[in-house]
Formats: structure tokens, sequence, C-alpha cells
């Protein structure tokens, strides 16, 4: 858990898993509680991290699995430095599309890198900065498959890559849901509607948490 103010909220999840359409139904609903709400993204959130996001995702330009993860944390750096810890302290809610837990998941588990050069990266970079509560979105991978072959937009390097990937990927996803209380897995399957009901209580409980 973070030492600031704010609070930190992260959502995961495989791809087509729906997580845009449930971040900004949480910042509406932070809003609606009278809060400052900051809504960000990995990699990506400053600058120099949206570059980086330009060339982690460009499927064109082939890089080796330890480049990716040493600009996943290039990238991670700048944001937690310029944006998501000065915007904690500040008292603002900070909602992020994916955190460290995706690089575990996809650098980890999908590219077979091993976690403890994660976890050396994600010290240096993070300190003790942690989500307060990270939803996991998670849904069988064809289903995710299916839903973004109808987006009419070309495939980014994550999304081109094949099933076993994908498996690898969601399997990490939902150990990491084992070992993390933070995390909550919630079925992808379901409902908008169903699924923002849940993380309406999740997000009353850190509220009642918060005034402890």
């Amino acid at each position: 858990m973070n030492d600031g103010i704010g609070k930190f909220i992260s959502l995961e999840g495989v791809d087509g898993a729906g997580k845009t359409t449930h971040l900004e139904y949480l910042s509406d609903y932070l809003v609606q509680r009278q809060l400052t709400v900051l809504v960000t993204r990995e990699p990506g959130g400053t600058n120099a991290g949206e570059q980086l996001r330009s060339i982690l995702l460009d499927a064109t330009e082939p890089i080796a699995p330890l480049t990716e993860l040493l600009l996943m944390f290039a990238a991670r750096a700048e944001h937690v430095q310029k944006v998501i810890r000065p915007a904690l302290l500040a008292g603002t809610w900070v909602l992020c599309d994916r955190f460290t837990d995706a690089t575990y998941a996809y650098q980890g588990g999908g590219r077979g890198i091993d976690p403890r050069k994660i976890e050396v990266l994600e010290r240096m970079t993070q300190g003790d900065l942690r989500p307060d509560l990270t939803f996991l979105l998670d849904l069988p991978v064809e289903i995710g498959l299916r839903r973004r072959r109808g987006l009419d937009r070309a495939r980014d390097r994550f999304e081109s890559l094949d099933l076993e990937f994908k498996q690898r990927v969601r399997l990490v996803y939902l150990a990491r849901n084992e070992a993390e209380p933070r995390m909550h897995c919630m079925d992808g399957t379901l409902s908008i509607e169903m699924i923002q009901n849940e993380m309406g209580k999740k997000l009353e409980q850190l509220f009642e948490e918060s005034t402890l």
C-alpha cells in the first residue's frame, strides 16, 4: 500500500478483458464522491513514456525480451517519479491501466524472463510503491481474442502474439491474484453492469478502510 494521501488503483487483465470501459466507470464513480482523480496508463503516462510505448507496441520491429523488459521499467520509472507519486502525495486518487503485475504476466510469464530480475527492477523503480487495490479482469484467452477481432484497428505487438503466450500470461495473473491480497479477481465474462456493481462494492470497502 502506498504511503500517500491519495489511493492507487490499477486494472489488469488479458487483452479483450474490457479494462477501458471499466476504467471510465471507476473514474466517474470516484469523481461523484468529490475526489480528485488521475487516469493514466502503462506503458505511458509521460511524454517519454508515451514514446517508449510506441516502440514497445510496434509489431513491425522485433526487440529482444530483455530489451522489452528494460523499456517497460524505463517508462515506469518516469511514470512513478513524475506522475504517480506526486499525484498521490497531493491527495489525488490514481487509476492506472496496467502496472507492474502486467510486467510479471507478459514479460515474466509470456516471455519467460526470470521473475527475480523483474523484482530487482521493481524495487529500483518503485521502492515500496504498490497499488492499494488491483482489479484483475479474468476471462478465457479465446474469448478475449474474439473480442479483439471485432475492433477495427491494427493489432499491436502483444495483441499479435499466439494463444500459448496469452495462456501463460493469464496463468501468471491468476497466480499473482492468489499471492497478493490487494488483488481482486473478477469474472470478465459477466455483464458490464455486474462487474461494475462488484467494483463499486470493493471501492466502498476501500473507503471504509481509509477512514479507520
